[in-house]
């Protein structure tokens, strides 16, 4: 099959292709509109495609499971499969009567799929991510920017990028679209108004440590209702918590996590920025900067198939590592900065940390808004703009 001329390459897809090739089932999660449909349906045209938000096969598919998939004896690509999860268990028997048999499972609520995976597929799926376009995706795709600017306000949907979609009109559908049909699904939350208000006070907090009684507070409701709140954020993948490193290099150590969107230009329209230039003066550009920086790590290594083993650090006195990968025997502290001018005062941290974890402590790299590449007292200096800054290598 032709890849469309609109459709850009995403790094997932030959890990979808092999992990087919080694469970029956594989289970693709990820955000609404992140690209799971014309993933799937690009990588496997050979399987019958199925989704059940079209409401005549979803009414089929409730009233006669074993008749539905009956129809499907070589297997299928089943998008949305969140909207019935009974449909799971059926699909054990078959994949265990034919091992040939193949399913691609599709959805953008984590909580529903991964809590019946667990139950009735534990052991015969694989479980992929697919988020957001990386920055790497995007620019091997020909589409770059001279200025990390335009994509913290654009983001990274690739429906931005392939469509004629104006920026304030995707991202109000998209809310709308989020809290009218996603949180009715996952939580029966009355009062719509007063959620949207919790999604854009996380989004003010973005790139800062949760404080969930604050956070409470200014959102009007109870810490409880706040937590479950946050769960749905995390479930439907919105929002992700980056936790703190806990390891005690004879620090008192804090022990909230911080709060990231899984994208920039959702934070910024909840922030209610209209224009790429507001992001010049406005308070959180460099929360935003080193939000997507982090999200762009991650998502590289949740499209490669492997869990990212990310933290950042910091202790009592202040001293923090933006990002800290854990390797096998050895900690790699990254620094985010936005200045597009280099300061040495920005490798502080690193040399801090260096200090204090010792041996532990692999040699650190900072990533800034500026345009050069080069080495800085045993840093290694990265620009934005390098295809490989947020690597381990």
């Amino acid at each position: 099959m032709l890849m469309s001329a609109r459709m850009i390459p995403r790094e997932l897809e030959p890990v979808l292709r092999s992990s087919l090739r080694g469970f029956p089932v594989v289970l693709l999660t990820g955000p609404r509109q992140s690209g799971k449909t014309t993933l799937v349906r690009h990588t496997f045209p050979e399987l019958p495609y199925c989704s059940l938000e079209d409401p005549d096969l979803l009414l089929r598919a409730e009233a006669d499971p074993r008749g539905f998939l009956g129809g499907l004896p070589q297997g299928a690509v089943i998008d949305e499969a969140q909207r019935m999860p009974a449909l799971f268990s059926y699909i054990q028997g078959i994949v265990d009567r034919n091992p040939d048999t193949r399913f691609i499972l599709s959805g953008s609520q984590n909580f529903l799929l991964m809590e019946r995976i667990t139950q009735s597929l534990a052991g015969r799926a694989a479980v992929l991510r697919l988020m957001p376009l990386s920055l790497s995706e995007l620019w091997r795709s020909g589409r770059s920017s001279e200025r990390y600017e335009s994509y913290l306000f654009k983001g990274l949907y690739p429906a931005l990028y392939v469509k004629p979609v104006g920026i304030a009109e995707y991202y109000r559908a998209y809310l709308e679209t989020y809290v009218q049909r996603d949180v009715r699904q996952l939580r029966q939350i009355q009062d719509l108004s007063a959620f949207t208000r919790f999604i854009a006070l996380c989004a003010g907090r973005t790139g800062q440590l949760l404080n969930l009684q604050a956070l409470a507070t200014d959102a009007g409701v109870s810490v409880h209702t706040a937590k479950s709140w946050l769960s749905v954020l995390e479930a439907s993948y919105i929002v992700f918590l980056l936790e703190p490193y806990h390891a005690n290099f004879s620090k008192r150590l804090v022990k909230m996590p911080k709060l990231y969107f899984w994208d920039t230009g959702l934070a910024a329209a909840l922030l209610r920025i209209e224009s790429e230039p507001q992001l010049d003066t406005h308070y959180l550009r460099g929360g935003l900067f080193e939000n997507l920086i982090i999200a762009e790590w991650i998502k590289r290594r949740l499209h490669q198939g492997r869990q990212p083993a990310a933290y950042f650090w910091r202790d009592s006195s202040g001293h923090e590592i933006d990002l800290l990968i854990e390797r096998a025997e050895s900690l790699f502290p990254v620094e985010i900065k936005s200045g597009q001018t280099f300061a040495a005062d920005f490798v502080k941290g690193l040399q801090y940390f260096g200090r204090t974890a010792g041996s532990k402590a692999a040699p650190g790299r900072l990533i800034y808004g500026g345009d050069s590449n080069f080495s800085f007292l045993q840093t290694d200096i990265r620009s934005w703009k390098d295809p490989d800054a947020c690597s381990d290598a």
